[in-house]
């Protein structure tokens, strides 16, 4: 045996794979693909309004008819689904005197494709005009139909084509005069149809050899108009157009005691505007149809605004709703302001009373307020407390100035009859004069009471039941007109 190149091998055994491949995908289309029964390949005369049938191919996952005038092609139809169906009727039918060729292609399970080989057949030459044909959608003398509906007919054999006149009374065209709308089933009209009218719709299919002649008109009649007022893409702006007005309303309004009426306003953009009083044992009340109303009465209300929307000849509102409860309000009265000492500063905390619902700033009067009456480490001095009603009845303010620290007491005295520092007493800063001492008592390190000292008295003399007591340190409890309560140490030195 003779030597052969390696890549002569490779290159047969290449060419014994393709032959393979081809035999298997061969056998595989053989044993898939259908044979057309109806017309069967090959077939002549064929009516333009023939439908197409084979045989079901079992274990598949579904069709795709194909239809051209040329092996293969798709340029009367482009692989339309027939899911599991193993029939197709074209549904304005085949063009006259034309081979056309049908390509099935199929879908297995898990695999590619299947486009099998191409069959034909050649249909009838149509000699006289097509038949009249009826209204599908909406049937004749139908009732209550939409103003947006969309007219389909049934296909009329060996029609290439229908022409429409449409009016709102018998034999009359004033909607539609006599259009051509090509080999087409349905007609969608440009505007809406007159709402609760009668609609007269006569149809005449065609082809080369006339019309169909005199046909029947049909009719049928609508319902009220019914408009979407959901928002829209405009096309020319790229934008979504609202169709309803947008609000934020809230859904509680006080009303200030001292200011009634009060004049209520909304900041919607809307075309009209209406509030209603709800009444408990009536019907509501209208009371006023522009942007603003008075008010005198609390409880509920509903506030109503609306765009007007042009359709079909036809005004709509499309328009939003929302219930509100109006309450009395007032100013509030700031009751008491406690302060404490923490250890990361001053606390506040605020009483206020009123009808209002109130909020609390710390001193800017813009803000920013808190819904909590509760302000915690602050600093030593003077400081403004602002209480805002939510309603808009005006903001209470009171100032809160420094108050006693530790700092503000003896921090030693020397009780040694010298005349200088002999008493321990609290003296009253020259920044401070409006604060007073209650009392003061006096411990020492144990926590035993030793003195208690009156803001009128010389004050502690550093004795206990008439004996002097050591050199140490001692702490004290005062508190003050405003009721706030100081601690501190100092030192009695001799």
């Amino acid at each position: 045996m003779k030597n052969v190149p390696i890549d002569s091998i490779y290159q047969m055994k290449k060419l014994s794979l393709s032959i393979l491949f081809i035999f298997h995908a061969a056998l595989a289309m053989g044993q898939v693909c259908p044979t057309i029964t109806s017309p069967s390949d090959g077939s002549l005369g064929v009516p333009v309004n023939a439908t197409i049938t084979w045989p079901a191919v079992p274990g598949i996952v579904g069709y795709l008819v194909s239809l051209g005038t040329t092996p293969g092609g798709v340029d009367i139809l482009n692989r339309r689904s027939a899911g599991l169906t193993n029939s197709y009727t074209p549904e304005v039918g085949f063009p006259e005197s034309t081979t056309i060729y049908v390509t099935l292609s199929i879908f297995l399970p898990n695999q590619q494709l299947l486009i099998c080989e191409s069959q034909s057949f050649t249909t009838e030459e149509v000699t006289t005009p097509p038949p009249c044909t009826s209204l599908d959608e909406p049937t004749d003398n139908e009732g209550n139909v939409s103003v947006k509906t969309e007219i389909q007919w049934a296909y009329a054999p060996t029609a290439t084509g229908y022409r429409l006149s449409i009016g709102t009374s018998a034999g009359a065209n004033d909607l539609l005069n006599d259009l051509d709308v090509g080999n087409v089933l349905t007609f969608n009209p440009l505007g809406d149809f007159p709402q609760e009218s009668p609609v007269f719709v006569t149809i005449i299919p065609y082809n080369e050899n006339g019309d169909a002649g005199s046909c029947a008109e049909e009719s049928f009649t609508t319902g009220n108009a019914v408009i979407d007022c959901n928002a829209y893409f405009d096309a020319v702006s790229g934008e979504i157009i609202p169709r309803k007005p947008e609000t934020n309303f809230p859904s509680q309004i006080g009303i200030c005691k001292n200011d009634i009426p009060t004049l209520i306003r909304t900041d919607d953009t809307a075309d009209g505007f209406r509030w209603f009083k709800i009444n408990e044992d009536g019907p509501e009340s209208l009371l006023s149809t522009t942007s603003e109303v008075s008010l005198s009465d609390v409880g509920p209300y509903r506030y109503e605004a609306y765009n007007l929307v042009v359709q079909g000849g036809e005004t709509f509102e499309c328009g939003i709703s929302k219930d509100f409860n109006v309450v009395l309000s007032e100013i509030a009265q700031i009751t008491s302001i406690s302060s404490t000492q923490e250890a990361d500063g001053r606390q506040i905390q605020i009483e206020a009373s009123g009808l209002g619902d109130y909020e609390y700033a710390l001193d800017n009067i813009e803000g920013p307020y808190q819904d909590r009456p509760v302000f915690n480490g602050l600093t030593e001095g003077t400081h403004t407390i602002y209480v805002n009603d939510k309603n808009g009845c005006g903001i209470a303010q009171q100032t809160i100035e420094r108050e006693l620290t530790p700092d503000d007491f003896p921090k030693f005295f020397t009780p040694n009859g010298d005349g200088i520092n002999d008493f321990w007493q609290y003296i009253s800063p020259r920044e401070n004069n409006e604060i007073k001492i209650s009392y003061i008592h006096v411990f020492d390190r144990y926590g035993i009471l030793l003195a208690q000292i009156m803001p009128s008295s010389k004050g502690w003399d550093g004795t206990f039941n008439g004996q002097p007591l050591p050199a140490s340190s001692y702490w004290f409890k005062a508190r003050d007109n405003l009721n706030n309560e100081i601690r501190g140490f100092f030192a009695l030195k001799r």
